[in-house]
């Protein structure tokens, strides 16, 4: 898989008919959400939690999801958009930030479990693995459209730009991190792990289910984290860390206290 990532182009258009154009990017976003949703209805059935309840909050959240991430990502760039108002809409070119459909998610569920009286971490904790599933497979649309890569680097699995597609000062550079690629294997893990959690959290006779939901806040912010330093895609920046870093470390200490806060007690999770 590294040579053809090293040796390919990749085009941004999966099918061109006539005025008919499907993009990859559009084609992994939709492939991630099915794939997601197939794991939250499992994950439903094994709580006991009706697929009608699912069908309704999934409908509202794919929305909302769609929305905040489209919103995050254009107040990120407001200089460009105000500029190209119409790019708003063009979705299809790329720009959904993963913290933007996360806030919507969080917020659109809760308003979801108060109106139908739902146990609100339980349905956090069904959702988050179909969450982690859906970025893994939605960020190799980043790969197609050649956007959010990384520094440049003489690493055999370093992926070919378009020089249309290079950021500035980086024109007479070629091969850059997939950073697609880390975030896709690293969400990948988040997954593994966060369905290992939902085995567990499944035998206890009293269900902790915020330590599922924690866990991949925690997780995904430290992934997040990580990769900042090596994507050169411009972002609004504060003492020296980009805005996603900033963000992440708001998460990363925000769950790390609430289990320090937990840590004396008998059990550690109990109360989380």
């Amino acid at each position: 898989m590294f040579n053809f990532l090293h040796t390919y182009n990749p085009e941004s258009i999966l099918i061109n008919i006539g005025p008919i154009k499907i993009y990859w990017y559009g084609f992994f976003i939709v492939s991630g959400i099915l794939l997601g949703m197939i794991v939250i209805f499992k994950l439903a059935d094994k709580y006991k939690v009706s697929k009608e309840t699912i069908i309704d909050s999934v409908f509202y959240l794919i929305i909302a999801g769609i929305i905040g991430a489209r919103a995050y990502h254009v107040l990120l760039e407001p200089s460009y958009y105000f500029a190209n108002p119409l790019s708003v809409f063009k979705v299809w070119e790329g720009g959904l930030a993963i913290h933007g459909a996360i806030i919507a998610g969080l917020i659109t569920t809760w308003f979801f479990a108060k109106k139908y009286c739902l146990d609100l971490w339980q349905l956090f904790a069904i959702y988050v693995p179909g969450l982690a599933l859906g970025q893994a497979i939605g960020r190799w649309g980043n790969y197609f459209n050649q956007e959010l890569y990384g520094t440049p680097t003489s690493l055999p699995w370093g992926i070919p730009i378009e020089p249309i597609n290079r950021v500035n000062n980086y024109f007479d550079m070629y091969f850059f991190h997939p950073t697609f690629l880390y975030e896709s294997i690293g969400s990948l893990l988040i997954f593994a792990i966060l369905i290992y959690l939902h085995s567990w959290i499944l035998k206890k006779e009293k269900p902790n289910y915020k330590i599922i939901v924690y866990s991949y806040l925690f997780l995904y912010s430290i992934l997040r984290f990580s990769l900042e330093f090596i994507r050169i895609d411009p972002t609004p920046e504060f003492i020296g860390l980009r805005w996603p870093q900033i963000i992440s470390l708001i998460i990363i200490a925000i769950i790390s206290t609430l289990f320090l806060k937990n840590y004396k007690t008998k059990n550690p999770l109990k109360n989380i």
